[in-house]
């Protein structure tokens, strides 16, 4: 089951650099110039480097705005032909014949999947450009995710899918960021909806955990962490797990990237973006993700989020 890796990466300047090295070499040898003169010639000197990466950063800045503003401009003609398509399917400007609810039916959609796409980008944009902010308020997580189910279940059953969760009753009230989450959760089912086949089963499930985070502070003596009790859950855990394709250990890592899909699901819906927004959204609210799986044998995505919130920023960049 998975996230489709395909990235779209940018060339990097150093590889060109290296690709090139010789040339000015061989030309400094001929004309008997400087060789910094020539690298001057095209390429950023060492003393350069600082500046042209601010650029670079800059114009990634600019470019990711403004990505994200067409994709929000998209959003109100799109909210308005879905409207119609809404209207017409309603029959109230006239019945229609059976061929007509087909198309009707396609272009709702494909509607649909063109809104998660406007979504999804951005989200990403917020995250990437620190938009984004949490909002932490005391709530029930039986509750929250019994309502992504809910959301979720109908599709499930029209695929041939099982959805399972039960609630847990040991899960404490604590402050998260419920939009955020159930968007997480959301994603996390929409991936294996992807990729399980007819007549698999999905399982949603959380429970109080236990996380010893590392610190970079020395820990204590011995005889003092003896006498700490540490067996209080501090956090939630909470796995998506299903009987897909699976994912090879060698993409474990990078399912989580930008723009990444596994080898052979390029043709699959969407940009690659579902499992790097889950990431930061996670890491948003203190957590960490991860991905358990083997080809052929399912996945489990789990996610650890602390009961008391950190107020970091949404990730952003790669994991950490």
């Amino acid at each position: 089951m998975c996230v489709p890796p395909t990235r779209q990466t940018v060339v990097p300047l150093m590889a060109t650099v290296q690709k090139n090295m010789c040339a000015p070499e061989a030309s400094a040898a001929k004309t008997g110039e400087p060789a910094s003169a020539v690298l001057g010639e095209g390429f950023p000197t060492p003393a350069d480097l600082p500046q042209a990466y601010s650029e670079l950063q800059e114009r990634f800045q600019r470019t990711t705005n403004a990505l994200g503003s067409a994709a929000h401009d998209l959003k109100t003609p799109l909210s308005i032909l879905n409207g119609y398509v809404e209207l017409l399917q309603s029959e109230k400007l006239g019945p229609l014949n059976v061929r007509q609810r087909e198309v009707l039916g396609d272009m709702e959609s494909s509607g649909k999947r063109l809104q998660q796409f406007i979504q999804d980008f951005l989200t990403y944009s917020a995250l990437e450009t620190g938009g984004l902010k949490m909002r932490f308020e005391t709530a029930n997580l039986n509750d929250c995710l019994s309502d992504v189910c809910r959301l979720w279940s109908a599709r499930f059953q029209e695929r041939g899918l099982a959805l399972y969760f039960l609630a847990n009753d040991k899960l404490p009230i604590f402050p998260f960021d419920s939009p955020k989450l159930q968007r997480v959760i959301s994603n996390l089912l929409e991936n294996s909806f992807k990729f399980v086949p007819q007549g698999g089963t999905v399982w949603l499930h959380a429970e109080p955990n236990m996380w010893e985070r590392r610190s970079s502070v020395a820990p204590p003596a011995p005889e003092e962490r003896r006498r700490l009790d540490i067996s209080q859950p501090n956090s939630v855990k909470v796995s998506v797990s299903d009987t897909g394709p699976g994912i090879p250990a060698e993409f474990h890592q990078e399912v989580f990237d930008d723009f990444f899909r596994l080898p052979g699901t390029e043709n699959q819906e969407g940009m690659g973006l579902g499992l790097a927004i889950v990431r930061r959204l996670v890491q948003g609210m203190g957590g960490k993700v991860w991905v358990e799986s083997d080809s052929g044998a399912g996945c489990k995505f789990s996610f650890l989020i602390p009961f008391k919130p950190s107020q970091s920023p949404a990730g952003k960049g790669k994991n950490r």
